[in-house]
């Protein structure tokens, strides 16, 4: 495989690892502020409706991917090495903060869509058919 197609497998397998362990990091307290700011300010530079090269086809986007490969790589660096591994651990375990809350993400659309569906389904079986659902 050609040298520059092995490093962007490499890079696109390591962004959701390393975008997960960032996470875990953001949110944890222990973390410095420094670090934090400046992995925010990169992500909204990222975001921001500002592209300064976006009329160079294709490379106008690689530059906002490698931009937040970058900061995101920059932010683990700067943390703290035992609270980064401590997190490296818990995500290899699946009980790290993220996994955490992706759970408790699902369990709430699980629970929303439920009582959603039980609430449409209580109004076709009761409704008058002359009453708007808004009066329902």
């Amino acid at each position: 495989m050609h040298p520059v197609l092995s490093r962007a497998k490499e890079v696109l397998i390591e962004v959701p690892r390393h975008g997960k362990l960032a996470y875990c990091l953001l949110r944890d307290p222990r973390v410095p502020a420094v670090p934090k700011a400046a992995l925010l300010a990169a992500i909204g530079l990222i975001v921001s409706p500002i592209d300064f090269p976006a009329w160079v086809p294709v490379l106008g986007e690689l530059d906002m991917l490698a931009l937040g490969v970058l900061a995101v790589k920059t932010f683990i660096e700067a943390c703290p090495e035992d609270v980064r591994r401590e997190h490296e651990d818990a995500l290899k375990a699946g009980t790290s903060i993220f996994d955490r809350d992706v759970r408790d993400t699902v369990v709430a659309a699980r629970e929303g869509t439920g009582r959603l569906a039980n609430r449409i389904r209580a109004r076709v079986l009761r409704r008058d058919p002359y009453q708007s659902v808004s009066e329902g």
